[in-house]
């Protein structure tokens, strides 16, 4: 994949493609590390490469889940369990699923076709709009970049600490281009 999102149709079209671009950058993240290096936490925080790219994927599922009016209940514990891989759940575990579930997003959206879709607002939790009722559809896939996008930043940091890796690099390296004397692939070190 490139690393710029190209030409877009429309509107829908656009939000998927920055979603699905968001996705992949993070999954970059991941790029090469072993299983140790996916759960290492890296800074103070107990954020790890493996816990964020299982966030993502989880609040993915949630918003989408919600969107097709589909109950989801709160519970803090599950949801803490979301930052981190469980034990015997591997990265290709977690990017499997992810697969799964940007798939579904894309049909969901696909199959509504209407960005102003109303998605009600949870009032029970304090950071919503009280004054509110209802998100966008529209308002949603935004949100999701901007979740993707913020995790990617934070996955970013903790990689380029496990190991100096960082974006354009790791993608040289997982798409194979060529070494050039300003870009040189990212390669495990020795």
């Amino acid at each position: 994949m490139p690393g710029q999102v190209g030409p877009i149709a429309d509107e829908q079209d656009g939000l998927l493609a920055y979603l699905t671009q968001m996705r992949y950058v993070l999954r970059l993240t991941a790029y090469g590390l072993t299983d140790e290096q996916l759960r290492s936490a890296a800074s103070a925080s107990p954020l790890t490469v493996g816990g964020l790219i299982k966030h993502c994927a989880s609040t993915e599922e949630g918003w989408m889940a919600t969107v097709r009016g589909e109950k989801q209940p709160l519970d803090y514990g599950a949801y803490e369990a979301n930052f981190a891989l469980a034990e015997g759940e591997t990265i290709d575990d977690v990017l499997a699923r992810y697969d799964v579930i940007a798939q579904a997003t894309e049909k969901t959206v696909k199959d509504l076709a209407n960005l102003d879709h109303q998605v009600p607002i949870d009032h029970s939790v304090p950071w919503n709009p009280a004054d509110q009722d209802f998100w966008s559809l529209r308002w949603v896939l935004l949100h999701l970049i901007q979740e993707t996008a913020r995790h990617t930043g934070h996955a970013d940091v903790i990689r380029e600490s496990v190991d100096g890796g960082t974006a354009y690099p790791l993608m040289a390296a997982a798409e194979g281009w060529p070494e050039t004397d300003w870009m040189k692939p990212w390669k495990p070190a020795v």
